[in-house]
């Protein structure tokens, strides 16, 4: 039986994930395949190639730079999140990626995009990390704060807005039993967004507005199906014991490091049941 490792985004939320990822491999906690959404997606990236400490390192750092993530990148580019900046400078110079390293770990990773045209989640299996980059770009790309991303032609943002949470699609990929790591504390739900903006924003892609509308149900119905599979053993879950209290674009490193912390204290408190767990057959 395959165990998979469903990581969950939300901005700088994806920090707890950090934290929780980080205790993972301290504890060689080693899954036979990781899906990743948005933030989520960029922290199992470096949970991938073993580089402890990386996530909280280059977020600390640079939290505060205008070039990674503030209306000043947005203003200027068009993007929130500056995309050479994070997605080229920092892994390529300033906080180096370990490219090889994921090349061999030998654990295949997905991440989740969104399709305007269809308005459906799309899981894109990541072979070569510098080489598919757009698609890690592609599933952190905000709606309403990102341009579109266009790859091979097809148009994407935030995988967020079609599947927060992708355990039905890894399950259905054969990973039958699945760690989940959620950013959101035990009994949070997700409130209807206001749709105006999208129709206004995104009206050349309807079926992209119809998912947007539809997520706040989408996300609800994704979370009360994680506590069915919860309660049968079918999945381990670890969720922020306390209401994460970060902005979506913090520039206070110590607020960074704090959630970060609750994800590493969260996820040691864990361990011997997810230890446990594991070694079911």
């Amino acid at each position: 039986m395959k165990t998979g490792l469903v990581l969950e985004g939300g901005g700088f939320r994806g920090i707890y994930t950090a934290g929780v990822l980080d205790v993972f491999l301290e504890n060689r906690i080693r899954p036979d395949g990781v899906i990743g959404v948005s933030a989520g997606a960029a922290h199992g990236c470096s949970f991938l190639s073993g580089q402890k400490g990386r996530s909280i390192d280059y977020y600390t750092r640079y939290c505060g730079d205008p070039r990674f993530m503030s209306l000043k990148s947005f203003l200027k580019t068009g993007d929130i999140v500056g995309a050479d900046f994070a997605y080229h400078e920092l892994p390529e110079k300033l906080v180096p990626y370990d490219y090889e390293a994921f090349d061999n770990c030998g654990i295949p990773f997905f991440v989740t995009v969104a399709n305007l045209e269809t308005g459906l989640p799309e899981h894109i299996k990541i072979n070569d990390m510098l080489a598919d980059i757009e698609y890690l770009r592609a599933s952190a790309s905000l709606p309403y704060f990102s341009r579109i991303v266009e790859i091979n032609g097809k148009k994407y943002l935030d995988g967020g807005c079609a599947d927060s949470i992708p355990i039905k699609a890894f399950r259905e990929m054969g990973f039958e039993r699945n760690i989940i790591v959620l950013t959101r504390h035990d009994g949070y739900e997700k409130k209807q967004e206001h749709g105006l903006l999208a129709k206004l924003l995104y009206k050349k892609y309807p079926e992209f507005v119809k998912a947007l509308l539809g997520l706040s149900e989408r996300y609800n119905r994704t979370l009360e199906y994680i506590r069915e599979l919860e309660k049968n053993g079918e999945v381990f879950v670890i969720r922020p014991s306390r209401p994460l209290t970060i902005g979506r674009m913090e520039h206070d490193p110590e607020r960074v490091r704090a959630v970060y912390e609750i994800g590493a204290e969260d996820a040691t408190r864990e361990m011997s049941a997810l230890e446990a767990w594991l070694s079911r057959k």
